[in-house]
């Protein structure tokens, strides 16, 4: 698909519209996040953009319960900025094992050479704080004075609202092929981000997960070094409207078109059920905004469904705008609950 002129650079990445629109629309009693603050999530809600880097993207539910899981790493600071940010003082928790990034490890991250010129690092101390855990030495929440007020047992939290038939959401970080095991090393970040990652750092097990929801872009970008089959020219993604700014480094991502070969592979390792398709729009700008299937452009429906042919996964969330609810739902549509 062919556009005229030069589209800016886009800031909004397709995982915390994912998130904020699931969280928004299923009232989940408890939304959980994952991961470390090397990955940001971009989302635009009530016309304002927000970028967060630990507060799950669901707290635009003012109803759900929101926590940060044992395996995750943050810094205090970057806590405490986003609970304020975010208004989300009196709802949130912390476990008490998740970890703390001291501006020690930041400084140690960002005086490597190979991580940050060759591999590509945020430089957000998350690689060296995950070498003093790895030995026992980093330290947690509840070493934290300041994080009382929010310490928790997050996944007793989890287990006993799945018990009382309570809805959960759990939000991952960066995509597969940043996984320190299903990557591309040494272009990885220092941890496995897959589905399987996700319930370990929150403390369950694969058999309380009903869907799992793998978010895909209309195109494949990638930030720092590593492969990327088709790569377009910096000039070329500019064109197309594909050209995008990291959350947290401001770094230009690199982009190709979709990719079915790494999305099956995707689907696979992480036993992905359903498919949230974004920046629908960026493709086929005729489709912006649109919040119904039935809205799409001839062209539009048949990339999305040659999707779903291919992978045989159904696409049933599809992301037509940066917007929150500038969305298509299709889980009632195909019958997903």
């Amino acid at each position: 698909m062919e556009t005229r002129g030069k589209a800016p650079a886009q800031r909004a990445p397709p995982r915390g519209k994912i998130a904020a629109y699931l969280g928004y629309k299923d009232n989940y009693r408890i939304a959980v996040r994952t991961g470390s603050i090397n990955a940001g999530h971009t989302l635009v809600h009530d016309g304002k953009e927000i970028k967060l880097r630990i507060v799950p993207c669901a707290f635009v539910n003012a109803s759900t319960r929101l926590l940060v899981g044992a395996g995750a790493l943050y810094s205090v600071e970057s806590l405490m900025r986003e609970i304020e940010m975010t208004g989300a003082r009196g709802r949130i928790g912390v476990d008490f094992n998740s970890g703390i990034i001291l501006p020690d490890h930041i400084q140690k991250e960002r005086s490597d050479e190979f991580l940050m010129k060759k591999v590509g690092s945020t430089g957000s101390g998350v690689g060296a704080a995950t070498l003093d855990r790895v030995n026992r030495q980093l330290r947690l929440a509840k070493d934290f004075d300041e994080l009382k007020p929010f310490l928790t047992d997050v996944e007793r939290e989890v287990h006993d609202a799945i018990k009382k038939g309570g809805k959960v959401l759990l939000e991952g970080t960066q995509g597969l092929y940043l996984s320190l095991f299903h990557g591309n090393p040494p272009y990885v970040t220092s941890r496995d981000v897959s589905a399987s990652a996700v319930c370990s750092e929150v403390g369950i097990g694969p058999k309380d997960v009903d869907e799992i929801v793998v978010v895909f872009k209309s195109y494949v970008t990638r930030v720092g070094g590593g492969p990327l089959e088709g790569e377009l020219s910096e000039e070329e993604a500019a064109r197309r409207g594909w050209l995008e700014i990291a959350t947290v480094t401001k770094r230009k991502r690199r982009a190709a078109p979709f990719n079915f070969g790494l999305a099956e592979r995707a689907l696979r390792i992480n036993s992905g059920t359903q498919i949230a398709l974004t920046k629908l729009d960026a493709v086929f700008p005729e489709c912006r905004g649109a919040t119904s299937y039935g809205m799409l452009s001839k062209a539009a429906k048949e990339f999305v469904e040659g999707i779903e042919r291919n992978l045989g996964v159904p696409v049933t969330v599809i992301g037509t705008g940066p917007g929150t609810l500038e969305t298509i739902d299709r889980r009632g549509e195909i019958g997903k609950a």
